[in-house]
């Protein structure tokens, strides 16, 4: 078995009001996630979505990633405009040259993009798996929701696991 981990959709154009502290929290696992996967060798990947008509394009603030996230430039980047980050992008032919089956998924917004994913990961046989505590949605019911119909690991469990 060989993961990788996935941070979706967490960008600056985001980051408002109602998805603040959701989007803060979640970064604080998703960082300590990152810091694992790195530990161990594993593919972090960046993927961050694309909204023409917002403006939400490669090189504007919106599309950017707050500073407090550690993903790297040598990172994986991957640039979509669906929900599924499978759709219409090259992450499933990069996942297929790494070796990858497993993918653990972290990010905004839990019951969209997330979600999304998840789902089109099931699709290409690959085992997707949320990491608790490292999704973002405006609605903590969401989240909830999500992990609730979703196959869960924490971080501590994930940690044991990947050792």
């Amino acid at each position: 078995m060989k993961s990788a981990l996935f941070v979706i959709d967490v960008q600056k154009a985001y980051f408002d009001a109602q998805t603040n502290d959701s989007l803060n929290n979640a970064i604080e696992y998703i960082n300590a996630a990152i810091a694992l996967f790195r530990t161990k060798g594993s593919p972090v990947i960046s993927i961050q979505h694309m909204n023409r008509e917002e403006g939400h394009v490669p090189g504007s603030k919106g599309f950017d990633l707050p500073e407090s996230l550690q993903i790297n430039p040598d990172d994986l980047h991957i640039h979509k405009e669906y929900g599924n980050a499978f759709n219409k992008t090259p992450l499933a032919a990069e996942l297929k040259k790494m070796g990858v089956d497993t993918v653990i998924l972290t990010g905004f917004c839990a019951e969209y993009c997330v979600l999304s994913t998840y789902h089109g990961a099931k699709d290409l046989d690959l085992t997707p798996i949320l990491l608790r505590n490292s999704l973002a949605s405006p609605s903590a019911r969401n989240i909830r929701f999500v992990e609730s119909i979703s196959e869960v690991i924490s971080l501590h469990a994930l940690e044991k696991f990947m050792s």
